[in-house]
């Protein structure tokens, strides 16, 4: 059975967690405020998880989702998330994470910020255009008509494998938009981002095809 590693057990990481549960993985979430503080939500998930500090749940999981937003300081445990795949759920809000000029000036994306922070990982954009109730409710088995397809971007083939499957154990096709330099086309603002409570994987390939620099909800 594999495990996976989350950091973050707000919304997005709750939900994956319960998501991973239900789908027959372990999990080894962590938050910042300590395992402690968790103890609802493994109740709740049951003995396939356990609360453990960010570096336990690095080195613990097979891969790992990052579920909390980019710092301009590098606080992800770089030793033990080394060789990982590393899933990377966060979206660039100015609003929330403050300006990064690299990433406004379209120099570079926020996951390859996050590449670059974790030089040794195989970093893949995943779960940024589902809003975090809809990861354990929307997904359907394959071959379902209409069932909804995510994005993912990655430099690795087998990052983008990793989120393959499990976007599949979930419920959901695969849109493989890499490399980590093309992961703007699911920004906010962006046709897929719009259209993130409908679309099938024929209408997110169109929808990143039409996806525009200028659209960006947060570019400058």
């Amino acid at each position: 059975m594999k495990v996976i590693g989350i950091i973050g057990a707000g919304e997005i990481g709750s939900q994956v967690a319960r998501a991973a549960v239900s789908s027959g993985y372990e999990v080894v979430i962590a938050n910042s405020r300590g395992p402690h503080t968790l103890s609802d939500l493994i109740d709740e998930l049951g003995p396939s998880a356990r609360a453990a500090t960010a570096t336990d749940a690095a080195a613990a999981g097979d891969f790992v989702v990052i579920a909390v937003p980019l710092k301009p300081v590098n606080d992800m445990p770089v030793d033990e998330l080394a060789g990982k795949v590393v899933l990377d759920t966060n979206n660039y809000m100015p609003w929330r994470d403050g300006r990064y000029p690299l990433v406004d000036s379209g120099e570079k994306t926020v996951h390859e910020l996050r590449q670059d922070h974790l030089p040794t990982s195989k970093v893949a954009k995943a779960f940024t255009h589902i809003q975090a109730p809809r990861i354990t409710t929307a997904g359907r088995p394959a071959g379902t008509p209409g069932r909804i397809a995510l994005s993912v971007s990655s430099n690795f083939p087998e990052a983008v494998a990793v989120a393959t499957e499990l976007y599949d154990r979930f419920g959901f096709d695969t849109v493989d938009n890499s490399p980590l330099s093309e992961s703007w086309r699911t920004e906010p603002g962006q046709p897929a981002w719009d259209a993130h409570e409908r679309q099938t994987r024929s209408e997110l390939i169109d929808n990143l095809a039409s996806a525009r620099r200028e659209r960006s909800a947060y570019r400058l």
